[in-house]
Order: C-alpha cells, then structure tokens, then sequence
C-alpha cells in the first residue's frame, strides 16, 4: 500500500494506492490518524485503490469518528465497484460520505 497526501485549500487529500486489509491497515491507520489530528477537513482518494477489508474499513470509522469529535469533515471519492460493493453491503455508505469524483468531494467540504 501506498498513502500519499497533498493540500487544496484548506482540505487535506489522502490518496490511497493498493489493498487496504489487515496487513496495511496498521500503517494506513497511523498515516491517516496523524492527517486527521491537524486538519478540518479530509478527503481519501480511492481512485487506486483495488481492495478493502473489514480493517480497512474500521481504519476509516475511527478516522472519521475523530475527524467528527473535533468539527471536522470527512469524504472519499474514486471508489472501484469492488470497493463500492464492500461499502454498500456493510453499510459504510450510508455512514461515510461518499462521491462520485474529486471536484464533488472537495465542492461539499
């Protein structure tokens, strides 16, 4: 897994490259978590990412459960139909705020 994070504005955006699973969700956790402590608002780009587990998707709960503590906010775009499907049957979509592309994303930050 790759994680790469870049400014536009004021929001951060954590591009996620690879599988997101129990072996990388350790290190995605920390990278995410040490973004959310410094930012408002936080966007993941799924735009490479091929696969996610029920790790991943904790790493994600927890991110946004602190983003949201301190008046945050929190959205991923670019999700693959793998990853989308994982996210609808888990009910992840109804919880995360999820968009179709970057400029929608960052337009509802």
């Amino acid at each position: 897994m790759q994680i790469s994070t870049r400014t536009s504005n004021d929001i951060h955006i954590v591009a996620m490259t690879g599988s997101l699973d129990s072996n990388t969700s350790p290190e995605a956790q920390k990278s995410l978590y040490a973004v959310v402590a410094g930012a408002k608002k936080v966007v993941l780009d799924f735009s490479q990412l091929d696969y996610i587990s029920s790790a991943g998707l904790r790493v994600l709960l927890g991110a946004a459960k602190q983003l949201r503590a301190s008046g945050g906010t929190f959205g991923m775009f670019g999700l693959n139909q793998s990853v989308r499907e994982v996210f609808e049957i888990s009910g992840f979509s109804t919880i995360l705020s999820v968009y179709q592309s970057e400029a929608e994303a960052l337009g509802a930050m």
